[in-house]
């Protein structure tokens, strides 16, 4: 039986999740800002959340409506076929968000598309009272230009939440952006890959992963596997497959150096956790002493953005060393990712390619310094 779902993403991710989707063997049949919508059978659900490296969440698509009033949106919530997947004693708590609707009242939304489920449920299973003392099943509907979206969560804590990150610095990155600056360096087995603003690690150890084919959700477990609705065999299978895809031989190296001695114990025990000791050597370094040393090379940071770390000339004055610093890298690639708009003047250089990005909610923009010489 086929099915349609939805992943959600940070805005700017939407063209890596699809390719994930696409490597799975699932068919796009939507893509918006932070959403990409496809089919599949039920294994898509285990499939999915074990290998999205940049997704958010997976959703499965209830149903799709016009909706200008809040008889549309209870009439449009009742009518799908919630009893395919929602028990009796099971609790379904309602959530989610209306952009540029009619229906701008979260809280009344909620109301209504919970009391359109009871009704839907009550009706199903000849019942007026739920206890949802069950398995959760969390509704979140999106109401986008007065088009209702309802949808049931597979996933349980965010994709990003891999499981392997014990120890995180004062602005952690997110797991599914690190991963995208690490798919975007293009890494390879005979380059370093290299971020001297490591902090708790998770860049190089979001490339050690994707360089081995180790799936992202091996880490963790997701509410779904206790849908009824679901055999305990397709999770089975999907993590059966996960370790069967694992290329644990690669000569992949990375290095991930900090200059808080802290920090890079934190990375340390990230790394060990994650398996990926073998491939990722944490140090103590100053990025504004990084060389060569004749070898091939990337790097892949996040340095402060003075949202909370640095004031503004320090960080300033960090990107103008920066540039003297990487400028000397002559057969290497840099990619940084700020929020500071005046990057590139601080820096010295303009940038070969910038990607527009968002690390939550903070809009952000990727520099991409090409090799030279």
């Amino acid at each position: 039986m086929k099915y349609e779902f939805v992943a959600t993403c940070l805005f700017g991710l939407e063209k890596y999740v699809g390719e994930e989707i696409d490597a799975l063997g699932y068919k796009r049949t939507e893509t918006i800002d932070g959403r990409v919508t496809f089919e599949g059978d039920v294994s898509a659900i285990a499939r999915c959340n074990m290998w999205l490296r940049c997704a958010e969440r997976v959703y499965i698509k209830m149903g799709s409506f016009k909706c200008e009033s809040f008889t549309d949106l209870f009439d449009g919530t009742r009518a799908l076929p919630w009893e395919n997947w929602i028990g009796k004693d099971d609790a379904f708590p309602v959530k989610g968000h209306s952009v540029r609707s009619l229906l701008t009242s979260i809280p009344d939304c909620q109301s209504i598309v919970k009391k359109a489920v009871a009704d839907r449920l009550g009706q199903e299973y000849g019942i007026s009272w739920f206890e949802e003392e069950g398995v959760k099943y969390q509704i979140d509907f999106f109401i986008l230009n007065n088009v209702a979206t309802l949808m049931i969560d597979t996933s349980g804590d965010p994709l990003y939440k891999r499981g392997y990150r014990a120890e995180t610095g004062e602005a952690p990155l997110r797991e599914t952006l690190a991963c995208a600056l690490a798919k975007t360096s293009r890494p390879r087995e005979n380059v370093l890959f290299w971020d001297p603003f490591c902090g708790s690690g998770t860049i190089p150890i979001e490339a050690a992963l994707l360089m081995t084919n180790t799936a992202p959700g091996s880490f963790r477990s997701f509410v779904s596997e206790d849908f009824f609705d679901i055999s305990p065999k397709v999770w089975a299978d999907a993590r059966e497959e996960a370790a069967s895809l694992q290329k644990l031989d690669t000569p992949f190296s990375a290095y991930a150096s900090d200059i808080s001695p802290q920090m890079v114990e934190k990375a340390q025990i990230n790394v060990k956790r994650a398996g990926m000791e073998k491939y990722i050597k944490c140090f103590c370094k100053d990025a504004l002493t990084v060389g060569a040393g004749g070898m091939r090379g990337s790097i892949i940071c996040n340095p402060p953005y003075g949202e909370r770390l640095m004031t503004p000339y320090q960080v300033h004055k960090l990107y103008s060393e920066m540039g003297k610093t990487f400028s000397k890298l002559t057969n290497w690639q840099i990619y940084v990712l700020t929020s500071d708009e005046l990057f590139e003047k601080y820096y010295g250089k303009k940038a070969d390619k910038i990607r527009k990005l968002y690390n939550g909610m903070l809009k952000c923009n990727l520099y991409q310094y090409y090799k030279k010489g």
